[in-house]
């Protein structure tokens, strides 16, 4: 007799992937995520791939295993994915102290942020 299965949160046609305690503000790694959000995967990775920030290889990496998970593990075709969700969240934030002058000392706080991408499969629309 064990619990009953959580019953799936996401669609048929959905696969997700989560980073967690990635290390960069939830603000800098919001502005890649803005920059994925509902285009086609193929495109996004492309962007991904040529962004100058320096989180986009960690978001790249997410998108990559949402395809993998699409793919393996939900029967997805991969050309027809598109990034439905790329949503951002806060983490722990590590605090450190900067020593000042006259003895004082300031704080300089490090956050951290967890990346979750939810791709999902759509229809070809046919071009009239």
């Amino acid at each position: 007799m064990g619990k009953a299965k959580t019953p799936r949160r996401l669609k048929d046609n959905e696969a997700q992937a989560v980073a967690r305690t990635i290390r960069v503000s939830p603000q800098k790694l919001n502005l890649v995520a803005a920059m994925i959000r509902g285009k086609k995967v193929e495109q996004a990775l492309a962007d991904l791939e040529f962004s100058r920030k320096r989180i986009a290889g960690t978001v790249r990496k997410t998108l990559e295993s949402a395809i993998a998970n699409a793919e393996n593990n939900h029967d997805l075709d991969v050309d027809a994915l598109v990034v439905a969700e790329a949503f951002v969240g806060k983490s722990i934030v590590m605090k450190r102290f900067h020593a000042r002058g006259r003895g004082r000392a300031s704080r300089i706080e490090k956050p951290f942020s967890h990346l979750t991408i939810v791709v999902r499969a759509v229809e070809e629309q046919e071009a009239a």
